[in-house]
């Protein structure tokens, strides 16, 4: 007599190689020789721990069965930062700044052997806080308020691209957002900006009047000189010539009557008409 049902064997049987498939397609993918790498990544092949330097493309890859792949963002990245720093005077400042970033593709497989995964928080935070208080002790409170913004911000970019370029992290650009002072500092400063404003506006106004008084001795000279000049060339006997020119000339006008030659001696014409 069977120990097990007829009808029991092929249900066994299905299950058996269901199983086995299930188990046979984790080994395949376990070591699949494709590997996908999704858009804005690379990926870093590792053979046993031991990191190859082969940097996998987005897209689809033929690789080693027997690599693991650990994927890395190539994107530009943001790190927003709030911290307090010390001016050069060593009053405490509050500072937002961003950080935009991403990792060299071509340097992805150093990053990750030499740093790890964990690179955000083990080199590029540290390093920027650090460029930060360098860069702000360097310069006075009222710099940094006013107009001292953009060299600090390009002091903390330099800073950061000598340091985290060999380690292959791209400095794209540092944005300081905010600063904010004591509030009696910060009153002091805008009262002096005030008053250095008030100041460039009176000198704008007694520029613009010492202008105009000398356009006015200019012109007054020019007019001195003019009558100067004709004083000069006004003499008796010129006088007595447009006399005579003119006595001519009213005497041939049909609507003179009389013409008297005036007196005393060279004394201009008199002319008496109706």
């Amino acid at each position: 007599m069977d120990r097990y049902p007829s009808s029991s064997l092929p249900t066994a049987r299905i299950v058996f190689l269901g199983i086995a498939g299930f188990v046979a397609l984790l080994v395949f993918l376990s070591f699949s020789p494709i590997a996908i790498v999704p858009a804005g990544h690379v990926a870093v092949m590792t053979v046993f721990g031991r990191v190859t330097g082969q940097i996998l493309k987005e897209g689809i890859n033929v690789v080693n069965p027997l690599a693991q792949t650990h994927l890395m963002t190539i994107r530009t990245q943001e790190i927003k930062e709030s911290t307090a720093v010390p001016s050069r005077e060593g009053l405490i400042l509050r500072m937002d700044s961003s950080l935009l970033y991403h990792v060299d593709p071509a340097q992805a497989a150093n990053l990750y052997q030499r740093v790890g995964e964990e690179y955000l928080s083990v080199i590029i935070e540290p390093l920027f806080r650090s460029s930060i208080r360098e860069a702000t002790a360097e310069n006075s409170a009222n710099a940094l308020y006013t107009g001292g913004r953009e060299l600090v911000a390009q002091r903390i970019q330099e800073e950061l691209r000598k340091s985290l370029a060999p380690r292959g992290i791209v400095v794209e650009n540092v944005l300081l957002r905010d600063i904010q002072l004591p509030a009696t500092l910060k009153a002091a400063i805008e009262a002096k900006q005030q008053a250095e404003q008030e100041s460039l506006a009176m000198n704008f106004r007694l520029q613009k009047e010492t202008q105009e008084a000398q356009r006015k001795r200019i012109e007054a000279q020019g007019v001195r000189d003019f009558q100067q000049i004709v004083a000069q060339g006004i003499t008796p006997s010129l006088l007595e010539w447009k006399g005579i020119e003119a006595t001519e000339t009213l005497a041939k006008s049909p609507n003179s009557k009389v013409v008297v030659i005036g007196n005393p001696k060279n004394g201009l014409p008199l002319i008496l008409g109706q």
